[in-house]
């Protein structure tokens, strides 16, 4: 299988297997628990339908939004996720020059594995830097001048990380930083040994935005016990307030799922919220983003930018999510199988498919632009 034989999301995932070995495969792949949100939150658009208007003239579509300030290309951009030199090794590097290319968005992890400051000297389209609350406070402050200084444009808070999920593929094959592997984990690397090849070929893994603060390459702090015993699960509404005020910009929740909590965050002066259950990856059983979002739109939606990601992969599901009142749509998953199937070009095909859908489907809708989008178009089942 080849990466012109790739069209959607599960053609990109079964590229990705192939050339993974299964731990890290399984990393991107797994959720908490038994997976039951990570199934919902691709389902949830399935109970939902698109409603069209024809002889609408839509010759031309316009699929630019503006959120928290940023104005994109397209309504959806890169999530900011952990570890992408471990997928391929260009990393960081191959999703942030792809979403330069198509003017959206891209994320950095606190866990990325290349420097805000490489990716923000090399590209100039939106970047938000996705934070962790620490129990250091003094790491806080200083993780956070870093990313003014490098000229971050939104940062970007996840708040229902406050501990790791139970990710129980990884426990299964000892998927950790560093690797703790089991004996069945080893031999899924040995039989891909492409994967071993590039990595060691190429630059040191490194987790950037940590190194002085962690110290991750010599088995004393790995990833679990990261999430363990530095962050810190006694943050309060106090304390996010607080770091809205010293960061003076943009400045995002990912993670809220409740009415009330996006209440509170358009109360301390936050410019946008992100409905997310981490990809099924943090408490299963919790609710599909897209299934809260049009109640917290219809809350909040006048006073906060809005937005939502998990379980995308179609243009439609963006479309539908759009017309509910997101502002725009994270993609994860989306991206990170084609990136580990064949780096910048993977995430390039991947987002050429999705602008494809999203400039069809549109026209199918009948809709010009985003703003045509409303619930008129839609009917739940």
């Amino acid at each position: 299988m080849r990466l012109s034989d790739c069209h959607n999301f599960q053609d990109f995932r079964r590229l990705a297997q192939r050339r993974l070995p299964g731990p890290i495969f399984n990393y991107i792949d797994g959720a908490a628990d038994d997976e039951v949100t990570y199934r919902q939150n691709t389902a949830s658009f399935d109970r939902c339908d698109l409603v069209p208007n024809v002889l609408r003239g839509v010759g031309e579509v316009d699929l630019a939004v503006t959120v928290m300030g940023q104005k994109l290309a397209l309504p959806v951009y890169c999530s900011p996720t952990a570890l992408q030199r471990l997928f391929h090794h260009d990393g960081e590097r191959a999703v942030a020059a792809a979403a330069a290319k198509f003017g959206t968005m891209f994320g950095v992890s606190s866990l990325g594995t290349v420097s805000l400051e490489d990716l923000r000297r090399a590209h100039v389209n939106p970047q938000c830097y996705q934070f962790y609350f620490h129990k250091d406070r003094g790491l806080n402050r200083a993780m956070f001048e870093r990313a003014k200084a490098a000229g971050v444009n939104v940062m970007m808070l996840t708040v229902d990380s406050i501990t790791g999920g139970n990710r129980e593929r990884d426990k299964r094959t000892g998927f950790s930083i560093p690797f703790r592997l089991t004996a069945a984990g080893i031999l899924q690397f040995a039989i891909k040994p492409l994967w071993a090849i590039n990595y060691a070929l190429h630059e040191r893994f490194r987790l950037p935005q940590l190194e002085g603060h962690v110290d991750m390459g010599r088995g004393t702090m790995s990833i679990q016990r990261y999430f363990t015993e530095m962050l810190d699960p006694s943050m309060t509404w106090d304390d996010v307030a607080e770091m809205v005020r010293f960061w003076g910009g943009r400045f995002c929740l990912k993670g809220i799922m409740s009415v009330e909590d996006a209440r509170r965050a358009v109360d301390i002066g936050c410019s946008g919220i992100i409905l997310s259950n981490h990809g099924g990856r943090q408490l299963d059983g919790s609710r599909a983003a897209f299934d809260q979002l049009a109640e917290i739109v219809d809350a909040v939606g006048d006073r906060i930018d809005v937005m939502m990601d998990g379980g995308v992969q179609r243009g439609t599901h963006v479309l539908k999510a759009l017309s509910l009142g997101a502002k725009a749509v994270g993609i994860g998953r989306y991206y990170l199988f084609p990136l580990a199937a064949a780096g910048q070009a993977g995430v390039e095909r991947a987002l050429t498919l999705m602008r494809a859908e999203l400039e069809r489907d549109m026209k199918l809708m009948g809709c010009t632009s985003i703003a045509d989008l409303s619930r008129a178009n839609l009917r739940f089942r």
